[in-house]
């Protein structure tokens, strides 16, 4: 079974209902029966901007414990990668959780993404490909 890589986008909408894309991440959540894999990062970034609410905080861990993501390491070997990304797309700023998505793509050879952000149509990989982005705002 292919497996999906997830941005915090959907994932913080998923667990914040104020956010604009709530609606459309959860169609997308309940739609979706591919793995969805992530990055510490990532997972990191999503608890920061869920800060609003520790018990919040709780319900994302507790999904994630209970199978929702599979989270990916991204070993120190992979340092020279991120460096070199987040030169290569310093005009559109890459910040360490798309950097790790790029890599988590490039070792697992994963296709698909789920985002919010347009960057992802910038980014390549070490292929010189693009994910592609099945995160649909507003179409689920």
């Amino acid at each position: 079974m292919r497996s999906t890589l997830i941005d915090a986008g959907p994932l913080l909408a998923l667990f914040d209902k104020s956010d604009q894309y709530h609606e459309d991440a959860l169609a997308f959540i309940k739609s979706i029966d591919n793995p969805l894999v992530t990055t510490w990062p990532v997972i990191t970034e999503v608890s920061h901007m869920l800060s609003f609410s520790t018990q919040v905080q709780i319900n994302f861990l507790t999904w994630i414990d209970r199978g929702g993501l599979q989270v990916m390491e991204i070993e120190p070997s992979h340092m020279f990668r991120l460096i070199d990304l987040c030169r290569k797309y310093d005009d559109v700023t890459m910040d360490l959780a798309d950097a790790t998505l790029i890599i988590a793509s490039e070792i697992t050879g994963i296709k698909e993404i789920a985002s919010i952000d347009s960057d992802f149509y910038i980014y390549r990989n070490v292929r010189n490909q693009y994910l592609h982005n099945i995160f649909p705002l507003g179409k689920v």
